[in-house]
Protein backbone atom coordinates (compact mmCIF):
# COMPACT_ATOMS: atom_id res chain seq x y z
CA UNK A 1 0.00 0.00 0.00
CA UNK A 2 1.41 3.12 -1.02
CA UNK A 3 2.16 5.59 1.83
CA UNK A 4 -0.03 9.03 1.88
CA UNK A 5 1.76 12.39 1.87
CA UNK A 6 1.20 14.34 4.95
CA UNK A 7 2.90 17.41 3.24
CA UNK A 8 4.40 19.69 0.74
CA UNK A 9 7.73 21.46 -0.26
CA UNK A 10 9.80 22.93 -2.77
CA UNK A 11 13.68 22.20 -2.28
CA UNK A 12 15.24 25.19 -4.09
CA UNK A 13 19.07 25.67 -4.58
CA UNK A 14 19.93 28.49 -7.01
CA UNK A 15 17.81 28.33 -10.14
CA UNK A 16 16.55 24.90 -9.10
CA UNK A 17 13.07 24.34 -7.48
CA UNK A 18 12.44 20.83 -7.16
CA UNK A 19 8.55 19.87 -5.95
CA UNK A 20 8.33 17.16 -3.39
CA UNK A 21 6.26 15.57 -0.81
CA UNK A 22 6.16 14.86 2.76
CA UNK A 23 5.87 10.75 4.35
CA UNK A 24 5.87 10.44 8.04
CA UNK A 25 8.46 8.15 8.68
CA UNK A 26 6.51 6.59 11.68
CA UNK A 27 3.73 3.61 11.52
CA UNK A 28 1.36 5.54 14.35
CA UNK A 29 -0.69 2.45 13.50
CA UNK A 30 1.60 0.12 15.98
CA UNK A 31 1.01 2.99 18.95
CA UNK A 32 -1.44 1.62 21.51
CA UNK A 33 -3.90 4.57 22.43
CA UNK A 34 -6.18 4.61 25.63
CA UNK A 35 -9.27 6.77 25.93
CA UNK A 36 -11.07 8.36 29.35
CA UNK A 37 -14.80 7.25 29.09
CA UNK A 38 -17.34 7.31 31.37
CA UNK A 39 -18.17 3.81 33.62
CA UNK A 40 -21.41 3.90 31.74
CA UNK A 41 -18.99 3.48 28.85
CA UNK A 42 -19.32 6.71 27.32
CA UNK A 43 -16.60 9.26 26.12
CA UNK A 44 -15.40 12.08 27.93
CA UNK A 45 -14.92 15.43 26.37
CA UNK A 46 -11.93 18.10 27.52
CA UNK A 47 -13.06 21.39 28.78
CA UNK A 48 -11.02 24.82 29.55
CA UNK A 49 -12.27 25.99 33.21
CA UNK A 50 -11.49 28.97 34.53
CA UNK A 51 -9.12 28.61 37.95
CA UNK A 52 -10.72 31.91 39.47
CA UNK A 53 -14.23 30.63 39.19
CA UNK A 54 -15.01 27.35 37.99
CA UNK A 55 -16.58 27.46 35.42
CA UNK A 56 -16.62 26.41 31.96
CA UNK A 57 -14.72 28.63 29.42
CA UNK A 58 -16.57 28.81 25.70
CA UNK A 59 -14.33 29.17 22.94
CA UNK A 60 -15.37 32.35 22.19
CA UNK A 61 -14.63 33.31 25.18
CA UNK A 62 -11.03 31.91 25.37
CA UNK A 63 -7.73 34.21 24.59
CA UNK A 64 -3.93 33.38 24.93
CA UNK A 65 -1.40 35.27 26.62
CA UNK A 66 2.20 35.05 27.50
CA UNK A 67 3.55 34.98 30.92
CA UNK A 68 6.51 37.20 30.97
CA UNK A 69 6.39 37.39 35.33
CA UNK A 70 5.24 34.56 37.45
CA UNK A 71 1.11 35.16 37.45
CA UNK A 72 1.11 37.59 35.29
CA UNK A 73 0.07 37.78 31.36
CA UNK A 74 -0.07 39.75 28.03
CA UNK A 75 -2.85 38.69 25.65
CA UNK A 76 -2.75 38.40 22.40
CA UNK A 77 -5.74 38.16 20.18
CA UNK A 78 -5.97 35.49 17.25
CA UNK A 79 -5.09 38.36 14.65
CA UNK A 80 -2.12 39.12 16.68
CA UNK A 81 -0.58 35.49 16.98
CA UNK A 82 -1.44 35.20 13.37
CA UNK A 83 1.05 37.91 12.47
CA UNK A 84 3.49 37.17 14.75
CA UNK A 85 3.74 33.92 12.39
CA UNK A 86 5.83 32.93 9.36
CA UNK A 87 4.37 32.82 6.03
CA UNK A 88 3.97 29.05 5.15
CA UNK A 89 5.94 28.89 2.08
CA UNK A 90 6.38 25.28 2.02
CA UNK A 91 9.78 26.54 0.13
CA UNK A 92 12.76 24.49 1.65
CA UNK A 93 15.69 26.93 1.16
CA UNK A 94 18.92 25.50 0.91
CA UNK A 95 21.74 27.63 2.69
CA UNK A 96 24.59 25.34 2.18
CA UNK A 97 25.64 22.18 1.60
CA UNK A 98 27.31 20.44 5.07
CA UNK A 99 29.83 17.14 4.92
CA UNK A 100 26.85 14.46 6.65
CA UNK A 101 29.42 13.41 9.82
CA UNK A 102 29.44 16.96 11.02
CA UNK A 103 25.99 17.05 12.27
CA UNK A 104 25.50 15.33 16.05
CA UNK A 105 22.26 13.38 16.14
CA UNK A 106 21.56 15.40 19.27
CA UNK A 107 19.97 17.97 16.73
CA UNK A 108 17.48 15.31 15.35
CA UNK A 109 13.80 16.32 16.15
CA UNK A 110 12.06 14.38 13.26
CA UNK A 111 12.30 12.68 10.21
CA UNK A 112 10.51 12.64 7.20
CA UNK A 113 10.88 10.87 3.93
CA UNK A 114 10.92 13.24 0.55
CA UNK A 115 9.51 11.80 -2.64
CA UNK A 116 9.32 13.63 -5.75
CA UNK A 117 6.13 15.69 -7.01
CA UNK A 118 4.77 14.99 -10.40
CA UNK A 119 7.20 15.50 -13.00
CA UNK A 120 10.13 16.52 -10.40
CA UNK A 121 11.69 12.78 -10.54
CA UNK A 122 15.00 13.54 -12.89
CA UNK A 123 15.77 16.80 -10.15
CA UNK A 124 15.08 14.47 -7.55
CA UNK A 125 17.19 11.87 -8.48
CA UNK A 126 19.68 13.97 -9.39
CA UNK A 127 19.91 16.16 -6.31
CA UNK A 128 19.89 12.45 -4.54
CA UNK A 129 23.14 11.16 -6.46
CA UNK A 130 25.10 14.63 -5.82
CA UNK A 131 24.65 14.43 -2.33
CA UNK A 132 25.78 10.78 -2.38
CA UNK A 133 28.79 11.46 -4.51
CA UNK A 134 29.91 14.45 -2.57
CA UNK A 135 29.26 12.92 1.03
CA UNK A 136 27.13 16.19 1.80
CA UNK A 137 23.97 17.15 2.88
CA UNK A 138 21.85 20.21 2.69
CA UNK A 139 20.97 22.50 5.34
CA UNK A 140 17.80 24.38 4.62
CA UNK A 141 15.15 26.41 6.01
CA UNK A 142 12.04 25.12 5.71
CA UNK A 143 8.51 27.49 6.34
CA UNK A 144 5.47 25.59 7.04
CA UNK A 145 2.27 25.67 9.26
CA UNK A 146 3.56 28.83 10.31
CA UNK A 147 6.57 28.05 11.60
CA UNK A 148 10.40 28.42 10.38
CA UNK A 149 12.39 25.27 10.64
CA UNK A 150 15.96 24.40 10.18
CA UNK A 151 16.14 21.40 8.20
CA UNK A 152 18.79 18.93 6.69
CA UNK A 153 18.14 17.29 3.30
CA UNK A 154 20.43 13.90 2.68
CA UNK A 155 20.04 11.16 0.71
CA UNK A 156 18.60 7.75 1.87
CA UNK A 157 19.24 4.07 0.63
CA UNK A 158 17.18 1.29 2.13
CA UNK A 159 17.61 -1.91 0.08
CA UNK A 160 16.87 -1.51 -3.31
CA UNK A 161 15.71 2.31 -2.81
CA UNK A 162 17.30 5.59 -2.97
CA UNK A 163 15.80 8.46 -1.72
CA UNK A 164 15.86 11.58 -0.08
CA UNK A 165 15.12 11.87 3.59
CA UNK A 166 14.47 15.71 5.74
CA UNK A 167 15.55 15.95 9.24
CA UNK A 168 13.88 18.61 11.53
CA UNK A 169 16.82 19.86 13.00
CA UNK A 170 16.54 22.27 16.94
CA UNK A 171 17.89 25.60 16.65
CA UNK A 172 21.18 25.77 18.73
CA UNK A 173 19.21 27.58 21.59
CA UNK A 174 16.74 25.34 22.01
CA UNK A 175 19.93 22.53 23.41
CA UNK A 176 21.10 22.70 26.98
CA UNK A 177 25.36 22.84 26.68
CA UNK A 178 26.39 19.69 28.07
CA UNK A 179 28.92 21.18 30.01
CA UNK A 180 25.61 22.27 32.62
CA UNK A 181 25.87 18.19 33.18
CA UNK A 182 27.79 17.67 36.57
CA UNK A 183 30.53 15.28 36.04
CA UNK A 184 32.60 13.84 38.97
CA UNK A 185 36.55 13.86 37.34
CA UNK A 186 37.70 10.40 37.35
CA UNK A 187 40.77 8.62 35.91
CA UNK A 188 40.18 5.50 33.84
CA UNK A 189 41.78 2.15 35.35
CA UNK A 190 43.06 0.65 32.58
CA UNK A 191 42.88 -3.38 33.86
CA UNK A 192 39.14 -2.05 33.86
CA UNK A 193 39.22 -0.57 30.44
CA UNK A 194 40.74 -4.01 29.10
CA UNK A 195 38.13 -5.97 30.52
CA UNK A 196 35.14 -3.59 29.13
CA UNK A 197 36.81 -3.49 26.09
CA UNK A 198 36.59 -7.31 26.49
CA UNK A 199 32.90 -7.48 27.16
CA UNK A 200 32.64 -5.01 23.74
CA UNK A 201 34.20 -7.57 21.68
CA UNK A 202 32.24 -10.42 22.86
CA UNK A 203 29.24 -8.28 21.64
CA UNK A 204 30.25 -6.83 18.16
CA UNK A 205 27.96 -6.45 15.64
CA UNK A 206 29.25 -5.05 12.29
CA UNK A 207 26.18 -4.17 11.54
CA UNK A 208 22.85 -2.50 13.27
CA UNK A 209 20.12 -4.77 12.55
CA UNK A 210 16.80 -3.28 14.30
CA UNK A 211 14.26 -5.94 13.35
CA UNK A 212 16.06 -7.98 16.02
CA UNK A 213 14.61 -6.76 18.84
CA UNK A 214 11.09 -6.25 19.66
CA UNK A 215 8.96 -3.46 21.86
CA UNK A 216 8.74 -5.88 24.64
CA UNK A 217 6.26 -4.20 26.78
CA UNK A 218 3.83 -3.23 23.60
CA UNK A 219 3.34 -7.07 22.48
CA UNK A 220 2.62 -7.79 26.83
CA UNK A 221 0.17 -5.42 26.51
CA UNK A 222 -1.42 -6.24 22.84
CA UNK A 223 -1.56 -9.83 25.17
CA UNK A 224 -3.41 -8.52 27.84
CA UNK A 225 -5.66 -6.38 26.00
CA UNK A 226 -6.54 -9.24 23.98
CA UNK A 227 -7.22 -11.20 27.62
CA UNK A 228 -9.69 -8.38 28.36
CA UNK A 229 -11.45 -8.69 24.98
CA UNK A 230 -11.62 -12.32 25.43
CA UNK A 231 -13.72 -11.48 28.78
CA UNK A 232 -10.61 -12.53 31.34
CA UNK A 233 -9.68 -10.42 33.67
CA UNK A 234 -5.82 -9.48 33.99
CA UNK A 235 -3.72 -9.90 37.76
CA UNK A 236 -0.49 -8.50 38.58
CA UNK A 237 2.04 -10.85 38.32
CA UNK A 238 4.07 -11.53 41.92
CA UNK A 239 6.41 -9.06 42.85
CA UNK A 240 10.10 -10.75 42.46
CA UNK A 241 12.81 -10.04 45.16
CA UNK A 242 15.25 -7.46 43.47
CA UNK A 243 18.51 -9.25 42.41
CA UNK A 244 21.36 -8.64 44.26
CA UNK A 245 24.13 -6.60 42.99
CA UNK A 246 28.20 -6.17 42.58
CA UNK A 247 28.98 -3.20 44.03
CA UNK A 248 32.72 -3.45 42.99
CA UNK A 249 33.13 -2.25 39.63
CA UNK A 250 36.58 -4.85 38.83
CA UNK A 251 34.26 -8.12 39.76
CA UNK A 252 30.82 -6.24 37.85
CA UNK A 253 33.50 -6.67 34.63
CA UNK A 254 34.85 -9.23 35.47
CA UNK A 255 31.80 -11.55 36.24
CA UNK A 256 30.48 -9.36 32.76
CA UNK A 257 33.19 -10.90 30.80
CA UNK A 258 32.84 -15.01 32.25
CA UNK A 259 29.14 -14.55 32.00
CA UNK A 260 27.45 -15.44 28.78
CA UNK A 261 26.07 -12.30 26.91
CA UNK A 262 22.90 -11.23 27.53
CA UNK A 263 20.19 -9.78 24.61
CA UNK A 264 18.37 -6.85 26.38
CA UNK A 265 15.47 -6.31 24.56
CA UNK A 266 16.19 -8.63 21.22
CA UNK A 267 14.00 -11.54 20.19
CA UNK A 268 14.80 -15.07 21.25
CA UNK A 269 14.16 -16.37 17.53
CA UNK A 270 17.64 -14.13 16.64
CA UNK A 271 19.46 -15.21 19.49
CA UNK A 272 22.09 -17.71 17.78
CA UNK A 273 21.88 -21.67 19.28
CA UNK A 274 24.32 -22.50 21.61
CA UNK A 275 26.61 -25.50 22.01
CA UNK A 276 25.67 -28.14 24.60
CA UNK A 277 27.93 -27.60 27.60
CA UNK A 278 30.78 -30.19 28.28
CA UNK A 279 30.49 -32.90 30.52
CA UNK A 280 32.51 -31.15 33.90
CA UNK A 281 35.03 -32.97 34.96
CA UNK A 282 35.19 -31.03 38.01
CA UNK A 283 32.89 -30.50 40.91
CA UNK A 284 30.09 -28.42 40.39
CA UNK A 285 30.69 -26.38 43.16
CA UNK A 286 33.43 -24.47 41.29
CA UNK A 287 33.20 -21.42 39.67
CA UNK A 288 32.98 -21.98 35.93
CA UNK A 289 36.17 -21.36 34.05
CA UNK A 290 36.39 -17.51 32.96
CA UNK A 291 36.87 -17.24 29.13
CA UNK A 292 39.57 -15.72 27.88
CA UNK A 293 39.51 -12.17 25.77
CA UNK A 294 39.35 -12.69 21.65
CA UNK A 295 37.42 -15.51 22.02
CA UNK A 296 34.04 -16.68 20.62
CA UNK A 297 32.12 -14.07 19.42
CA UNK A 298 28.35 -13.91 19.62
CA UNK A 299 27.04 -12.10 16.48
CA UNK A 300 23.81 -9.60 17.00
CA UNK A 301 23.48 -9.53 20.60
CA UNK A 302 23.39 -6.90 22.82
Amino acid sequence: MAARAIGSGTISFGLVAIPVKLYSTVDTTKAIHFNYLSRDGSRLKQQYVSAATGEVVGREDRVQGYEFAKGQYVLFTDEEIKAMHVESTNAIDIAEFIPLEEVERIYIEKVYYLGPDKGAARSYHLLRAALAETGRAALANYAARGKSYLVLVRPYREGDSEGLIMEQLKHQDELRSFAEVPLDPCQVNEQELELAKTIIGQRLNEHFEPAGYEDRVRSKMMEQIQQKIDGQEITLPPEEAPESKIVDLMEALKASVSGSPKAGGKKAASKPARKPAAKAKKPAARAPARKKPGGARSRGTG
